[in-house]
C-alpha cells in the first residue's frame, strides 16, 4: 500500500479507499459535496470504488481521503464545562457545521424532488422546509455570535437572562422544525430502492437532527444554566426529541 496512504490512517486507507462512492455518500454526511466538487459520480456511478474513481480522474487519493476524514464528527460532550470553552466548542462543532451541511442538503433535496417527482414517497416541499430551517438558524446563530456569546464570555451581567430566554424560545422553534422534517422524511428513512442521492440526503438529515439536538442540549442544559442559577430562572431543553 502507498506509504502516504498509510501515514493518513491505515484502517481508513484499507477500508474507505476501497468503498464504493455510493456507500461513502450514504454513510458519511458531507461526502456528497466533496464528490460533487471533484466531479465524482456517486449516484449513477456509485458502484465504483473511491480508489478507482480517483485513479480515473487522476486525483490524489490521499488528499481525498484526508478531506473525507475531516468530515468525521463525534458527538461526545467537551470535557471542559467553563463558558468560554463551551462556546468555542459550540462554534466549531455546531455553528460551522450547520453552515456547511444545510446548503448541501438543500441542493440534494431539490434534485430528489425534481428527479423523483412522480414517486409516491417523494418528500415534496423538503427543499423549501430546509431553506426555512437554514434561514431561521442563520439568524439565530448570528444573534448568539454577535450578542449573547460575547456577553457570556465576558462573564455575563444581570440582564443576560433576557437574550438567553430569547434563544431558548427560538430553540423550541428549532425543535418544531425538526418534527416537521422528520414527519416529511419518515424519520429520515428512504423508501426501498431509493437512489444514492436520496439515501445520502436522508443520511445527512439524520445527522442534522442529531447535531441540532446535541447543540440545543449543550446550550440549554450546560451553558445557559451557568448564568441563570442566580436568578432562579427555570430551565428546560426546549426540544421535543
Amino acid at each position: 500500500m502507498n506509504a502516504r496512504i498509510e501515514s493518513v490512517e491505515p484502517a481508513l486507507a484499507a477500508s474507505r479507499a476501497d468503498q464504493a462512492l455510493g456507500q461513502i455518500a450514504v454513510q458519511l454526511p458531507g461526502a456528497t459535496a466533496v464528490f460533487r466538487r471533484l466531479k465524482l459520480d456517486f449516484c449513477c456511478g456509485g458502484q465504483l470504488s473511491l480508489r478507482q474513481a480517483a485513479l480515473d480522474k487522476q486525483l490524489d487519493l490521499v488528499a481525498v481521503l484526508e478531506e473525507l476524514a475531516g468530515l468525521e464528527r463525534g458527538s461526545e460532550l467537551p470535557v471542559a464545562t467553563n463558558a468560554a470553552a463551551l462556546i468555542d466548542h459550540i462554534l466549531a462543532r455546531y455553528h460551522a457545521v450547520h453552515r456547511t451541511q444545510l446548503p448541501e442538503l438543500i441542493r440534494m433535496a431539490r434534485r430528489v424532488e425534481a428527479v423523483h417527482r412522480e414517486h409516491p414517497d417523494v418528500p415534496a416541499g423538503l427543499a423549501q422546509l430546509l431553506e426555512a430551517i437554514e434561514a431561521e438558524m442563520l439568524e439565530h446563530m448570528e444573534k448568539e455570535e454577535g450578542i449573547l456569546f460575547p456577553m457570556l464570555k465576558a462573564g455575563g451581567n444581570p440582564f443576560v437572562v433576557h437574550p438567553i430566554a430569547m434563544m431558548r424560545s427560538e430553540h423550541i422553534s428549532h425543535g418544531a422544525q425538526l418534527d416537521r422534517l422528520n414527519a416529511l422524511t419518515h424519520d429520515a428513512s428512504p423508501p426501498a430502492g431509493a437512489c444514492n442521492t436520496w439515501c445520502a440526503l436522508y443520511s445527512g438529515i439524520a445527522q442534522l437532527n442529531d447535531d441540532l439536538i446535541n447543540h440545543i442540549h449543550l446550550e440549554n442544559n450546560v451553558l445557559f444554566p451557568q448564568f441563570e442559577v442566580a436568578t432562579g430562572v427555570e430551565t428546560g431543553c426546549g426540544c421535543s426529541a
